[in-house]
């Protein structure tokens, strides 16, 4: 008798034990990803969030990472996944509501807002510049001038002299300032006035400043709270962290944002395409990883390696003066925003501070 009230009282136990286990083990339930993209509602600050072990990231990272972009003087920085936020972290006082300048990350945007413009049919980029301008909005030649078209300055090929290391000329567009160096379309140069030229081009092409054409017709259709500003001769756009966030998504869709056309895909698979030959990694005014080479910005040398080896092959990338990016990475949906302050070098795009961060991020995303 003795004997089986022990085996009895044993059974209770071990059932007991199991049945606490189990409520133990259904605790720590990881909640399933949810499927498909998502976009964050355009009137609403609302966002959609997943949890790094939802996705089986290597948490024990995130802090090295934190730390890392800290010391690297980081203001803003996000991280999403088809769209729904899985990292977000303010430094240095900013905070999710502070704007900050995306230097030259907003020819992404002007390149973007020029297919709209195509679209509409208000200009066409294989047109003339001298088409919107009129003639002798350069000192060159007539002949030399009707060579530029609005493609050259999507792609940084307009052959104009670029005046590297010389700021004020650099972003002058007064027909005195822009002299021939090279027939257009054979000569790759990062030259600030060429791309202000286009902008010009939009104003004048769509009837309404370049600024107010782009907020009506990407903008604010895609819930980005920003605006521009006029600062040391260059037309600057300010806006939160999440604002370049939604515009890095738009991008991941391909112009698409909750099944509605923002820019024809067409256009936004060539703008994010080698534009030209001579430098691979250059589309449209976006960077491009996985090429063969790329040329900098600030010097004619071609360098034989991809723009960032240690990001993925197909990310294509909106980068900026002082480190300021907006990385997309199809083949993973992902979008990663980073602003702040210089990381070190005073590069106008890419800068050491890309693979190095990669490297970081690699550490976290498997």
């Amino acid at each position: 008798m003795k004997y089986i009230t022990n085996s009895v009282l044993s059974f209770l136990l071990l059932f007991l034990f199991s049945c606490s286990y189990d409520k133990v083990e259904s605790e720590v339930e990881i909640d399933p990803v949810p499927q498909g993209m998502y976009f964050p509602a355009i009137s609403s600050t609302t966002w959609d969030t997943l949890t790094p072990a939802q996705l089986a990231w290597n948490e024990t990272e995130i802090e090295s990472l934190y730390e890392y972009l800290d010391v690297n003087r980081t203001k803003g920085f996000m991280v999403l996944k088809d769209g729904r936020i899985v990292l977000e972290k303010y430094f240095n006082g900013h905070t999710a509501d502070s704007q900050w300048t995306w230097f030259s990350a907003a020819k992404s945007l002007t390149a973007t807002i020029t297919g709209i413009a195509q679209e509409e049919g208000l200009l066409h980029i294989t047109d003339k510049t001298s088409d919107y301008l009129g003639t002798n909005w350069t000192s060159l030649p007539i002949e030399k001038e009707n060579l530029i078209t609005v493609q050259h300055h999507l792609s940084m090929t307009t052959g104009l002299t670029d005046h590297v290391g010389d700021y004020i000329p650099w972003v002058c567009t007064t027909p005195s300032c822009l002299e021939y160096t090279a027939d257009a379309g054979t000569r790759w140069a990062y030259h600030q006035g060429g791309f202000i030229v286009l902008q010009n081009i939009l104003t004048q092409s769509t009837g309404m400043d370049f600024q107010s054409y782009g907020k009506t017709k990407l903008e604010d259709r895609i819930g980005m709270r920003g605006n521009w500003t006029k600062a040391l001769g260059l037309n600057l756009y300010n806006s939160t962290t999440r604002s370049m966030a939604r515009f890095g998504l738009l991008a991941l869709n391909k112009g698409s944002w909750d099944g509605s056309s923002i820019v024809s895909k067409t256009y936004f698979d060539q703008m994010t395409d080698t534009s030209q030959e001579l430098n691979k990694s250059y589309g449209y005014l976006w960077w491009l990883n996985g090429k063969q080479s790329y040329m900098g910005t600030t010097s004619q040398e071609v360098v034989s390696s991809e723009l960032i080896p240690n990001a993925p092959s197909d990310l294509f990338a909106a980068l900026g003066a002082n480190d300021q990016k907006i990385y997309v990475v199809p083949s993973q949906g992902l979008v990663i925003v980073r602003c702040g302050e210089s990381a070190g070098e005073n590069q106008l795009g890419l800068s050491s501070f890309d693979n190095e961060l990669w490297a970081k991020l690699n550490a976290v995303i498997p």
